[in-house]
């Protein structure tokens, strides 16, 4: 049943709720929790409302729909009439991209669907509600535009002055103040990896292979692969360099990075970095691979 021309709090509908985070940190899975258990309550509090279930997306960015399966399968429904109304917090849980915004509140419509933006007071019932969502749209779009220039500008600017930046699980070292330090134990692993590899005798898959028959592990007990042993061997922080931007994203909108020719990677000898083998050998293991 549409509600134009009356209150959506005031007629019977069917009314499912959209919620999203943006990681899968705890605390932002405990917010979605009380996101689904908010939505539940208010929908069960209307007497003129029938719950229609709800959808969720889990550590999806809002810039556009892309990836995001059950904003996706709540339209599909929704085209097939298992709801009335949609209701989500606020334009940026559910599209910051104004061209998303309004193609899927438009086509909701024609299949007499309303979304209703709680925190921005935004029904698409409503004869304004384009105009209005036209309007906090482009604000949504901007802030999240904003957001990005601002983290890519400082972590290019960490890069560049050297700051140390990432967790802290380069096997081989502990990150302390800013500081790597050599885990001689760990250290130990690695030089037998660089000088088996640089003898020749044997490949990278052939030493990994070995390393977990002798019970050799990662951290965590992980067992080291090719692969594992392949970024070993291409990372120049084992020689006391320091490696920055080796990875990109096109732009804001796009959360894919991909791999910087190595002519633009930021290289150089870094006192915070202790060399766990020599330049010499380093440059010997990576000209083999």
């Amino acid at each position: 049943m549409q509600a134009q021309g009356r209150s959506i709090f005031d007629t019977d509908l069917a009314v499912a709720y959209y919620a999203r985070v943006s990681t899968d940190k705890d605390e932002q899975i405990n917010s979605l929790s009380n996101q689904k258990r908010y939505f539940e309550d208010c929908i069960a509090e209307n007497p003129h409302w029938t719950f229609a279930g709800g959808y969720v997306d889990e550590g999806i960015s809002g810039t556009s729909v892309e990836g995001r399966e059950q904003f996706l399968k709540m339209i599909e429904d929704a085209k097939r009439g298992t709801f009335d109304l949609i209701i989500t917090k606020e334009i940026s849980r559910f599209a910051r991209n104004t061209l998303d915004s309004l193609r899927y509140t438009r086509e909701l419509l024609r299949f007499g669907v309303g979304v209703y933006f709680q925190n921005d007071n935004i029904n698409t019932f409503d004869k304004d509600a384009e105009l209005r969502l036209t309007i906090m749209s482009s604000i949504a779009q901007d802030e999240v535009r904003k957001l990005s220039e601002r983290t890519r500008f400082g972590f290019k600017r960490a890069q560049k002055n050297s700051v140390l930046l990432g967790q802290n699980n380069l096997f081989g070292y502990n990150k302390t103040d800013g500081r790597l330090e050599i885990i001689e134990p760990e250290a130990a692993i690695v030089r037998e990896v660089f000088e088996r590899y640089t003898a020749g005798e044997l490949g990278l898959r052939a030493i990994a292979n070995d390393l977990d028959r002798r019970g050799i592990r990662g951290r965590q007990g992980r067992p080291f692969h090719y692969s594992t042993l392949y970024g070993m061997i291409r990372n120049p922080k084992y020689k006391g360099c320091y490696a920055g931007r080796r990875y990109a994203s096109r732009d804001y909108r796009d959360k894919r990075s991909y791999r910087l020719s190595e002519d633009k990677w930021l290289v150089h000898e870094d006192d915070r970095i202790p060399a766990i083998v020599s330049e010499a050998l380093w440059e010997q293991a990576n000209r083999r691979l």
